[in-house]
C-alpha cells in the first residue's frame, strides 16, 4: 500500500463493500516453492471472513491450509500525466483504488463446499437481474456433486486491512479535477470519476 498517508484508507466497512462489489482479486502465499499467487472470486462470510476455492491442482492449493495469505482487490486505476495539472514541476503518476487484506487461511470441510459455492454464484447472479438467477438445480443430477472433487474450499479470517484510495489527494481541487478530465479523455472513466467526486 501506499506509504503516504493522505492516501490512507482505514474504514473497514468501505473497504468491505469495495472488495465485495469487486469479488475478485489475486491471493498470495509464500510456500516452499516459493512465492505463489492464484486469482480467485470471493464472497464475505461474515465481517471478517472471505470464502475463496481453489482448483486442487493449482500449486498453491496444498500449501494453504493454516497458511498466512494476503489477498488484493484492485479497483479503478489510471496513468496521470503531470500536463493535466496546469502546474509547473510535477511528475507522472498512477491513481488507483486498492485494499489488502491478510489473514490465516483455513480448508473448508467438504460438507461445507456447496453452500460456498452457491453463495458464490448467488453473489454474482443477482447483479445480472432481470435474467433469472441460474442455481446447480438446472445441472445434470449428481454432476455438481461430482465435480466438487475437483476443488477446495477455503477462509481467510482477516486480522490486518490495508486500503489506498489515492485519488490526487495531495494536489489543489482544481489541479485534481483537470487531472480527472485528461483521464476521462484517455479513456480511464471510473478513476476520473472516484476524483471528481471528492475524497470519502
Amino acid at each position: 500500500m501506499h506509504p503516504d498517508r493522505q492516501f490512507r484508507w482505514e474504514d473497514h466497512d468501505a473497504m468491505r463493500a469495495f472488495v465485495g462489489a469487486h469479488r475478485f482479486g489475486a491471493l498470495f502465499a509464500e510456500t516452499p516453492d516459493g512465492p505463489c499467487v492464484a486469482h480467485v472470486p470471493v464472497v464475505w462470510l461474515d465481517d471478517d471472513r472471505i470464502g475463496f476455492h481453489l482448483s486442487r491442482g493449482n500449486r498453491l492449493a496444498r500449501h494453504l491450509d493454516g497458511a498466512r495469505a494476503l489477498f488484493l482487490a484492485d479497483g479503478p486505476h489510471g496513468y496521470v500525466s503531470p500536463d493535466w495539472y496546469g502546474m509547473d514541476d510535477q511528475v507522472p503518476t498512477w491513481n488507483y483504488v486498492a485494499v489488502e487484506l491478510e489473514g490465516v487461511v483455513s480448508a473448508m470441510d467438504a460438507v461445507d463446499l456447496p453452500a460456498l459455492i452457491d453463495a458464490l454464484s448467488q453473489d454474482s447472479e443477482s447483479r445480472l437481474m432481470p435474467k433469472p438467477v441460474w442455481t446447480r438445480d438446472k445441472m445434470t443430477p449428481g454432476l455438481f456433486e461430482r465435480m466438487l472433487g475437483a476443488i477446495t474450499g477455503y477462509s481467510m479470517q482477516v486480522s490486518d486491512w490495508r486500503g489506498t484510495y489515492k485519488l490526487g489527494q495531495n494536489k489543489p481541487e482544481a489541479a485534481r479535477n483537470a487531472a480527472a478530465d485528461g483521464l476521462e479523455a484517455a479513456g480511464d472513466h471510473a478513476i476520473a470519476a472516484l476524483m471528481r467526486a471528492g475524497i470519502r
